[in-house]
């Protein structure tokens, strides 16, 4: 069976097995990673993958089938038609008529190149401290998505996306540090300036030192702060404002967060840029919190309708067996004018968040987890790393009291965040 015509097929049966309409969401990927371990290139792979998901309503009654690789096309209808008689009849929600043309982003680069790109972050880490163990990862992957549906819609485009990360185990006697750094990115990635982020680390834990405690200053880096910016991602949720979760459900135009803040979306930025959500409906720039003050909230089609608001183009599958819902991608956080250093220097007396052991905060905000990989501040200089610490808190609070956003924007996962200060946590620690 042709996968190019797959997706007709199937529109085609499941209007001849009784369905009022139908979706056909389609993902073809090609990765290339190769990995390092123990200082050494380990390993090789290749890995294509092809799956399909097919929506359809019959009687009213949604049913969603997936298979991977080859399809036959009607075995999927009947599949997909005998879960929809499960379901309870609803509204359908297709995105409307459209055939608009997306161009192709990300450049594929060599295996040869991905290899060197490894060996050369390796020996930057190892030329000044020869006595760690690095692993690596490094890939190029494309990613291909096509979307169909009964109404006419028609869209698809292919996104090739570069990634590496670095991991450094040191041990020292019965101490044992491990760091970790990487870049997403599209067409080139800097192995250097990952090495570098990883020795200005390695070169703050040369020393331990006693954990500052109490209500103190803490500073998270921009690979730290992404459980602050996950909990702002559940508040925003349309889907969370319609179940009475999110705290901000009536906050629209109210102050939610501290006046340093300005967030928003950019379809068109960086390594996870997209010109369609998973429902077929163009994405857009928006701005959700401008200068602490909420905007707007994201949503889906169903969502957007419950909520007045529309559609968000923000509708999106955690997995070709999930239904779209709710999703941000490309957040972006407008950084500040001050470097990594200037902001260490302006503190007196805290702690840097680079690492943390926990899982985030939730939409509740309340969160306690370990520091991992943290250094104290003391007169504006790093006095060396924290062990055995812990910092907790509230989300919120943190937000409220934000004090200063950085300059070091970088990606972490699809959220382009600098560093920051914030107060009003407490931090713990044992001698």
């Amino acid at each position: 069976m042709s996968i190019d015509s797959l997706p007709e097929q199937l529109l085609d049966c499941a209007k001849r097995s009784g369905a009022e309409c139908a979706e056909v969401f389609q993902s073809q990927s090609l990765s290339r990673p190769v990995f390092f371990e123990a200082n050494r290139l380990k390993q090789l792979e290749s890995t294509q993958a092809e799956g399909t998901a097919l929506r359809l309503w019959k009687d009213g009654r949604p049913g969603l089938a997936v298979a991977y690789g080859a399809v036959e096309p009607q075995a999927l209808v009947d599949r997909a038609i005998a879960i929809s008689q499960l379901n309870d009849p609803e509204e359908v929600e297709l995105a409307s008529e459209s055939h608009l043309s997306y161009p192709d982003v990300g450049q594929s680069v060599p295996i040869e190149q991905l290899v060197e790109w490894g060996n050369l972050a390796i020996a930057q880490i190892r030329d000044r401290y020869p006595d760690v163990l690095c692993s690596s990862g490094w890939d190029c992957e494309a990613e291909t998505t096509r979307l169909i549906n009964s109404n006419g819609l028609d869209c698809g485009y292919t996104d090739t996306t570069l990634s590496g990360f670095l991991e450094v185990e040191w041990i020292r006697g019965d101490d044992f540090l491990n760091v970790s750094d990487g870049q997403t990115e599209r067409n080139h990635l800097d192995p250097i300036a990952i090495a570098q982020q990883i020795l200005q680390r390695l070169e703050w834990a040369k020393e331990n030192t006693t954990p500052p405690t109490g209500r103190v200053p803490i500073l998270f880096t921009s690979k730290a702060i992404d459980m602050l910016w996950g909990t702002v991602q559940a508040a925003l949720n349309g889907k969370q404002v319609i179940e009475g979760a999110s705290p901000w459900s009536d906050r629209i135009g109210s102050l939610v967060t501290s006046e340093h803040i300005t967030l928003s979306q950019q379809p068109k930025a960086g390594p996870f840029s997209c010109p369609f959500d998973d429902e077929g409906t163009p994405t857009r720039s928006i701005t959700f919190i401008d200068r602490g003050e909420l905007q707007l909230f994201y949503t889906d089609l169903t969502t957007g309708k419950s909520l007045g608001s529309g559609t968000t183009g923000n509708g999106f599958r955690s997995g070709l067996g999930s239904y779209p819902t709710p999703g941000l991608f490309n957040l972006l956080v407008e950084p500040g004018k001050k470097s990594l250093d200037e902001l260490i220097a302006s503190i007196d007396h805290g702690l840097i968040l680079d690492q943390m052991l926990g899982g985030g905060a939730g939409i509740s905000g309340e969160f306690s987890v370990n520091v991992d990989l943290g250094y104290r501040i003391e007169n504006g200089q790093i006095v060396g790393r924290v062990k055995d610490t812990m910092v907790a808190g509230s989300v919120y609070t943190a937000l409220k009291n934000l004090v200063e956003l950085g300059n070091d924007a970088e990606w972490n996962g699809s959220c382009h965040t600098p560093s920051a200060i914030v107060e009003g946590l407490s931090c713990t620690g044992r001698a």
